[in-house]
């Protein structure tokens, strides 16, 4: 018996749409993490990206549990000296709140080029409106 391994042509790509009205985000991340990587797919393989599109629609309803809204920082580094930027999740859902879900799923795929291809199938709304209707994505649900 031979290991399968799949190849680039053999990848069929689907989209997938995610509600994240109400949904704590750890638990959204990870499920659209897996739809990006392909993990949820019989032909999965690691070293080949097999992932698909995947939509979040509604980020800026997203929730965090206990304390996290105001406790959670985030941090980044402008690359001046002295320009640390740091941010709660309750600031940054003012501003931009697609960030906070795209932040939490880009953390959970691999930080390489596989992960960078991966990520520019990932497309994030603060609304329930996205302009991928014509693409039919299928509609996944979060327990």
């Amino acid at each position: 018996m031979k290991t399968f391994s799949a190849k680039a042509q053999d990848i069929e790509r689907k989209w997938y749409v995610i509600d994240a009205a109400n949904v704590v985000v750890g638990q959204l991340a990870v499920q659209a993490a897996n739809l990006l990587r392909g993990k949820n797919k019989t032909i999965f393989t690691p070293h080949v990206d097999c992932g698909d599109y995947v939509i979040v629609v509604n980020a800026d309803k997203a929730i965090f549990t206990g304390n996290k809204e105001r406790a959670k920082i985030y941090t980044r580094y402008t690359g001046y000296v002295g320009n640390q930027v740091v941010t709660t999740p309750a600031k940054l859902r003012r501003k931009h709140p697609e960030q906070i879900v795209e932040h939490a799923i880009l953390g959970m795929v691999p930080h390489t080029r596989q992960g960078r291809a991966q990520a520019v199938r990932l497309k994030v709304y603060a609304g329930a409106e996205h302009p991928h209707a014509a693409q039919t994505p299928e509609a996944v649900t979060i327990a």
